[in-house]
């Protein structure tokens, strides 16, 4: 089991920057990928960005690329999400996710062992 709990959300103006931090407990950080969704009011959870286990690789949405920037700290057993040049677009509950197959998974859609509670992220115009 892996237990995630994100922090770092609120509000910023449009162009203003947030990191989010995902802190997990449970295995060892290096054995699993981590990685960030969002669902945004009357949509769908979206794949934002993800990270492998070794820090190797790191996959994005075409949306946020660019823009946000997903890393770890195995140490710590955290991962991190800094956001820049944020839009009211990306305003949405964003979600810490753990799996144990790969990060690549994440980014095809494949199905997530373990979630986070969520975080708020408002970006106002």
């Amino acid at each position: 089991q892996v237990q995630l709990l994100e922090s770092g959300g609120g509000s910023v103006q449009a162009g203003g920057s947030l990191r989010l931090s995902c802190a997990a407990s449970g295995r060892p950080g290096s054995t699993f990928a981590m990685g960030w969704f969002r669902q945004a009011p009357g949509k769908e959870r979206e794949f934002v960005a993800s990270i492998s286990g070794g820090q190797s690789s790191t996959y994005y949405a075409v949306s946020v690329k660019g823009r946000f920037t997903i890393s770890r700290d195995n140490g710590k057993n955290t991962a991190y999400l800094q956001m820049n040049d944020l839009k009211p677009e990306d305003t949405a509950i964003y979600y810490c996710a753990a799996d144990v197959t790969s990060a690549v998974n994440m980014y095809l859609g494949g199905s997530i062992d373990f979630w986070g509670q969520g975080t708020q992220v408002t970006v106002s115009s």
